[in-house]
């Protein structure tokens, strides 16, 4: 037998040396097992330099072990200086290769494990638990014996690989050992998390250095990473020395150049290195050889632990990032903590404890901070696959309310963009006066508001005494990046709900149910088909998110039918009709679709028909765009042309994202500038219109307004919350905004600015009777510096259109048009507008 000890330690990063410092502060006998030859691996990997924080700032440290902000070496010195001064005890180089059971197996535990892999197929494995004490046998054949062991492995080392074309070559890799040692390259970061923003920065940090670097995230916002690095990532772009794309993913990487899939299309840049950061996942292969389950076959899933760490193997805890708490202070507690409670302290609450019982002390019934949890978590469907770790963490970053039978939750059109799980009671969404449908326990609501940032579609009240949480955006989107089935449970009840609010005709959930089984939600590039005219296939498609164009094919061209905006489907004629597909459909953006399975929803029709006959009408409208193209192939061809060059280029200048822009008729327009004078008067001044800048296809100008996107870019990062979109599509900013520019930078298409509002001027008939102010319009530098309050500079804040939102008439620029030049334009006028241009001809 080989050595013994009271408490085995595997892996020396913060949780693991906070561990065996503790267990030397107790007298007991240890050992720190670590594979390299140096302490926490995980942090001496960091870049050189790097800043290490120490969040969250409320939670206060107990380990034996000193911790604070500051430099990558300073903390990995003090740490080397402490760890021998408190004799923890350190075996470097011993790497651990199975962990088993000295006697006997634990009669009836073999569990079997179903493991999901990347490319989507599945393994079913069997593991066997045993009781302590546990065997350590190390990779060059040492064993240790102990009566507990400590998982605090991290998983770093199973970084989550890029799976694209050129994915091997030796220009990319996942590590970043000193920034200083890259010069005069075009390095592209891949990951938007911590780790891929420190990377981009200090890459970026030295101009002197030469990069040019580019950091690339998959979606619109950074929802797992610090507040701070965001900033700082932001202030980075600001300055010119980091560039963001976000929306976008690596679809092709060649010697020199990458290829990437962005919200508008594929691009393709000059790359000499890839830096690749997106994640890592557990080692689950040597964990579940431990006999440790883990909460669900999801390869990102976490093990299912105690609420103080132990496992499902008895004697084995698992602390740190393997336990999905991968913030260092939280770390550091936790390996605190579990040597007290293997030392018998029972009674040790959590650091966190006071913060989440404060969060508790105003509900109804007194229970413990444990309790609450495990209550919260098995009666909300989407919190049931957090393990107790996970979930005080994710009640730090939410809510938690009782509420009286019929109090407002939340009113029709208010902002919001938090989530709502009903852990008791139910709730009650007000479709109609004196009609509600209900919401029952384990559901979700508020979804809509998290997905599109719009305002609260309906107002919901409690139907009973109800107890809800509120999730912030902020804890939604990382609950969603971080466990898989949360993210399955609320794309799965927002499907449901778009699919009951978009075909109506009385069908309830259980209708749906069977097309739901076998929807399938698809991303869509930019210019990339779902239907191509002449195919075979009944499936029926529903935008989720983004914009379609259909064409067919007339004397050899592609000719514009019409344009299809989110909440929009197509795919119904050739389901009826049993023909193949009769048009083509592309994505105009970087969109989402819902792919329903065509006989599933055939079936559904035949059992409705109201359902029925509402596809046929929608069918019967499309034939009628069909047939009106194809009536005049022949005779006016050069108009077709027209009609669909019009119809792209409105496309090509943001249409194909837009809920309302603003059109000028250049045949009309007599450049008066009534339009932008009216803006400004409307607009304490500031006029959100540029009449002449944008461009001009035809007679038809698109000046510099905003669009009101479906899916607005601006909303991907505002630190206040302060941009919403309201009732009637129109997308606006609030008084909370504090001028970051995010916004600005963000719009693709420069229709924000950041400036500050200007004295307030005296009113028209002032200026016209006695010749005070400077009269209508935006007032001009020189009379807003003269009238400035002294001494007093005002903040910017950021300013665009926001469609006249609450002003009687509707969008000022419009109603000041003399001659009709000015026009705003919905999607559903989109097909009026192309035959504009067709008419101009």
């Amino acid at each position: 037998m080989g050595e013994r000890v009271r408490i085995a330690i595997v892996g020396s990063g913060p949780a693991g040396l906070s561990a065996a410092a503790r267990a030397a502060q107790l007298g007991l006998s240890h050992l720190l097992l670590e594979k390299t030859d140096h302490l926490s691996d995980t942090i001496y990997k960091y870049q050189k330099g790097k800043h290490v924080m120490a969040t969250p700032s409320q939670l206060v440290l107990r380990s034996d072990m000193d911790f604070a902000a500051g430099k990558r070496e300073a903390i990995l010195g003090r740490w080397n200086d402490q760890a021998a001064e408190r004799g923890i005890d350190v075996a470097y180089n011993a790497e651990v290769k199975a962990i088993g059971g000295t006697g006997e197996a634990i009669p009836g535990s073999i569990h079997k494990i179903v493991e999901r892999k990347r490319d989507g197929t599945s393994e079913t494995r069997e593991i066997q638990r045993h009781a302590p004490p546990y065997r350590l046998t190390l990779t060059d054949g040492r064993e240790i014996v102990a009566d507990a062991v400590i998982l605090a492995i991290g998983t770093q080392g199973n970084p989550n690989l890029m799976r694209c074309a050129g994915a091997d070559l030796p220009c990319v890799q996942y590590q970043l050992d000193d920034p200083a040692a890259y010069n005069d390259e075009h390095i592209f970061v891949i990951g938007g998390g911590d780790a891929g923003i420190e990377n981009a920065l200090g890459l970026a940090a030295d101009e002197a250095q030469g990069n040019v670097v580019t950091l690339v995230n998959r979606s619109a916002e950074f929802a797992t990473a610090k507040g701070a690095n965001v900033k700082a990532l932001m202030a980075a772009s600001e300055a010119g020395r980091v560039t963001i794309l976000t929306e976008s993913t690596t679809s092709k990487i060649e010697p020199g150049q990458i290829t990437l899939d962005t919200r508008d299309g594929e691009v393709k840049l000059r790359c000499d290195r890839v830096i690749a950061r997106m994640g890592s996942a557990p080692p689950r292969g040597f964990v579940e050889s431990c006999g440790i389950e883990f909460t669900s076959g999801d390869r990102l899933a976490f093990p299912r632990l105690s609420p103080m760490f132990e496992s499902t193997a008895p004697g084995i805890f698992v602390i740190g990032a393997l336990a999905g708490y991968p913030l260092i202070k939280h770390c550091m507690n936790q390996g605190h903590d579990v040597v007290e409670f293997i030392n018998g302290n029972t009674e040790l609450k959590p650091a966190d404890e006071p913060i989440l019982a404060a969060k508790f002390a105003a509900l109804p019934e007194k229970r413990s901070v444990s309790e609450w949890l495990e209550f919260l978590r098995s009666n909300v469907s989407i919190l049931e696959g957090l393990s107790p770790l996970q979930m005080r963490e994710f009640m730090l970053d939410s809510e938690v309310r009782a509420y009286r039978a019929g109090e407002v939750i939340f009113e029709k059109h208010a902002p919001g963009s938090s989530l709502f799980g009903v852990a008791r009671g139910r709730a009650l969404v007000e479709v109609a006066p004196g009609v509600d449908v209900p919401i029952d326990q384990g559901s979700i609501f508020g979804e809509v508001g998290l997905i599109s940032g719009r305002r609260r579609g309906a107002t919901i009240r409690a139907g009973e005494p109800s107890i809800m949480v509120e999730v912030s955006r902020t804890a939604a989107l990382k609950l969603m990046s971080s466990n898989p089935p949360a993210k399955r449970a609320i794309t799965r009840i927002s499907t449901e709900r778009q699919l009951l609010q978009m075909f109506g005709a009385g069908l309830t959930s259980a209708d749906v149910a069977e097309v739901l089984d076998s929807a399938e939600i698809l991303t869509v590039k930019a210019g990339e088909t779902i239907l191509n005219e002449g195919d075979a296939g009944n499936d029926i498609y529903v935008i989720r998110v983004g914009s379609m164009i259909v064409e067919k094919k007339i004397g050899g061209k592609n000719v514009f039918l019409s344009y299809l905006p989110a909440g929009s489907y197509v795919g119904e004629m050739a389901l009826i009709a049993g023909t193949p597909r009769t048009a083509t459909v592309r994505a105009t953006v970087r969109s989402e679709v819902i792919r329903l399975n065509g006989d599933a929803f055939a079936r559904l029709m035949a059992a409705k028909p109201a359902l029925l006959e509402r596809a046929r009408r929608d069918m019967a409208a499309r034939q009628d765009v069909n047939a009106f193209v194809e009536s005049r192939k022949h005779s006016f061809s050069t108009v077709v042309d027209m009609y669909s060059e019009t119809a792209k280029f409105l496309v090509d200048n943001g249409i194909g994202e837009a809920t309302d822009v603003l059109l000028i008729d250049e045949n009309l327009c007599v450049g008066c500038d009534n339009c932008e004078k009216a803006c400004a008067d409307s607009h304490e001044g500031l006029s959100r219109l540029d009449r002449e800048a944008g461009r001009t296809y035809a007679h038809l100008h698109v000046p510099t307004s905003c669009r009101h996107c479906e899916h607005p870019h601006c909303m991907a990062d505002c630190p206040p919350n302060a941009i919403h979109r309201g009732p009637d599509g129109e997308v606006f900013i609030d008084e909370t905004c504090i001028g970051c520019g995010n916004c600005q930078r963000n719009c693709p298409y420069g229709v924000i600015r950041m400036d500050s509002v200007p004295p307030e001027k005296p009113g028209l008939l002032q200026w016209l009777l006695f010749g005070r102010g400077p009269g209508p319009g935006e007032p001009s530098k020189k009379w807003r510096h003269k009238h400035a309050e002294p001494g007093v500079e005002k903040p910017k804040k950021a300013i665009k259109c926001d469609m006249c939102s609450g002003i009687d008439g509707g969008p000022a620029c419009v109603r000041a048009c003399p001659t009709g030049a000015a026009i705003r334009v919905a999607p559903e006028d989109f097909l009026t507008v192309a035959r504009l241009g067709r008419e101009a001809t």
